[in-house]
């Protein structure tokens, strides 16, 4: 019997206290008109324009010195698509967190972004060579040049 009273003191216990740090028990009201902070998952998360866009051209030109895809054959080259994809997401997040352009300006960069994740969402790689006319390589891997090239002419001061 004794060690279900005590069970339930320590519940009632680790109650009160997570009640008293939610609802910011012991604080002065004025704290209550306050955004909440970011937590630190978010701030891990976000990351600048800049940063985003070295971090994918790096991406694009670090595929180019490995040699790319040489194989035409299908399904060696879904890695790359890969690696070229999770720096082009970080990048549209990047995109749509600046302010000092509106989205117009990014309509071009969307699209190749987008050519890119219609590309992948196959799921795998499809082959390449010129009669290959089903690749999925060029949405992925040409957008993903052509997206270098487009943030190269249109840089952000």
């Amino acid at each position: 019997m004794g060690r279900h009273i005590w069970g339930k003191t320590v519940a009632a216990l680790v109650l009160a206290v997570t009640v008293g740090a939610v609802s910011g028990c012991g604080s002065s009201g004025e704290d209550s008109d306050k955004k909440p902070a970011v937590t630190a998952a978010a701030k891990a998360d976000t990351v600048s324009l800049a940063e985003a866009t070295t971090a994918f051209q790096d991406a694009v030109v670090d595929f180019d010195v490995s040699g790319g895809c040489e194989s035409m054959e299908p399904g060696t080259c879904f890695a790359g698509m890969e690696t070229l994809i999770e720096p082009a997401r970080t990048l549209r997040k990047a995109m749509n967190a600046e302010k000092s352009v509106g989205p117009d300006f990014w309509t071009e960069a969307y699209v190749l972004i987008d050519r890119m994740e219609k590309g992948v969402a196959v799921g795998v790689d499809q082959g390449g060579g010129l009669g290959n006319v089903t690749s999925n390589r060029p949405e992925v891997f040409g957008s993903a040049h052509e997206l270098s090239r487009w943030l190269d002419a249109h840089p952000l001061s």
